[in-house]
């Protein structure tokens, strides 16, 4: 069992969840975060913490979000996608974007 970020965070990527994981199992893209699944330990501290609601227990995943269980895995494995273990400030336009859904083709691997 893992935790899972979804489609609240493209174009969101608030990073309080950072500054609480233990285990530093967040990534950074260019406009999500992701967790990787290798890394997680379950503890669940980073979900209070996300302000658009965007992490969930992997059995807790809403059946339209379900795609990004395999996309957290996919992405969490890529080059460019670095551990960020220290809370950054939110990109300009993220209140913008925090209550859009749909956003999965905003997506930037």
């Amino acid at each position: 069992m893992t935790h899972v970020v979804t489609e609240s965070c493209i174009r969101c990527k608030y990073t309080d969840c950072v500054d609480v994981c233990p285990v530093d199992c967040f990534r950074e893209g260019p406009n999500m975060l992701v967790i990787d699944p290798d890394e997680c330990i379950d503890c669940a501290v980073c979900i209070p913490e996300c302000p658009v609601n965007a992490i969930y227990a992997e059995e807790d995943v809403p059946a339209d979000q379900m795609a990004f269980i395999k996309l957290n895995v996919e992405l969490s494995q890529q080059a460019g996608w670095k551990s960020i273990t220290k809370r950054k400030p939110a990109p300009e336009d993220a209140d913008e974007w925090k209550d859009k859904t749909g956003k999965l083709t905003e997506l930037v691997r």
